[in-house]
């Protein structure tokens, strides 16, 4: 595999692209790109991400990071109280832990109205959707790109994927294979026009 630097410099380059950021090649299909990487890769990629968003709005490319764990602990300390959950799952059972998470976490009434809200609020010329691995197993990353297409149109979204993603379904941690999910681009293999 690539090294993290040369893959942010593609990334970089295809940020920078006005075709891109404008959504001109996509044939009609929905804006969704993949950044796959492996889960030993989460620190460097997590400071990757950073300079790559520093360097994107010096240039005068906002771009919106959706935290997938960021806004999940924000819903849970809003609804439970500041650190409450972690008190809640050392009195249940993971199965019933994870039940209560997805309950309060309701992906079509609490998270995609929270992500919506933050893109209307947002100038963002593209959106990094993050922290998948960290939200697994009581969010998934294919229910995620599946509701967010109906949210996330106004400019490109790159999911930074802890895992494997070969064009028809996202294996996270190169391990655990979730739904099919065939409606995103692999970002390491788009070309840009000369």
């Amino acid at each position: 595999m690539e090294s993290i630097a040369n893959r942010f410099e593609h990334l970089y380059k295809v940020l920078s692209d006005e075709d891109f950021l404008q959504m001109k090649s996509l044939g009609g299909e929905i804006p969704f790109f993949v950044a796959a990487f492996e889960a030993n890769q989460y620190n460097e990629v997590e400071n990757a991400i950073r300079g790559l968003k520093n360097k994107l709005d010096n240039d005068g490319i906002p771009v919106l990071e959706l935290n997938l764990y960021d806004m999940v602990m924000d819903i849970l300390n809003s609804e439970l109280g500041d650190g409450e959950i972690f008190e809640l799952e050392k009195s249940m059972d993971k199965d019933e832990f994870k039940e209560a998470l997805r309950s309060i976490l309701d992906i079509n009434e609490v998270l995609m109205p929270k992500i919506k809200s933050m893109i209307d609020a947002s100038n963002a010329r593209a959106y990094f959707l993050t922290g998948i691995g960290l939200v697994f197993p009581y969010i998934r990353s294919h229910s995620v790109l599946n509701n967010l297409q109906n949210v996330a149109k106004k400019a490109p979204t790159i999911m930074f994927f802890s895992g494997d993603y070969n064009g028809l379904s996202l294996e996270l941690f190169g391990l655990l294979k979730d739904d099919n999910y065939y409606r995103a681009f692999n970002i390491d293999t788009y070309k840009l026009k000369k």
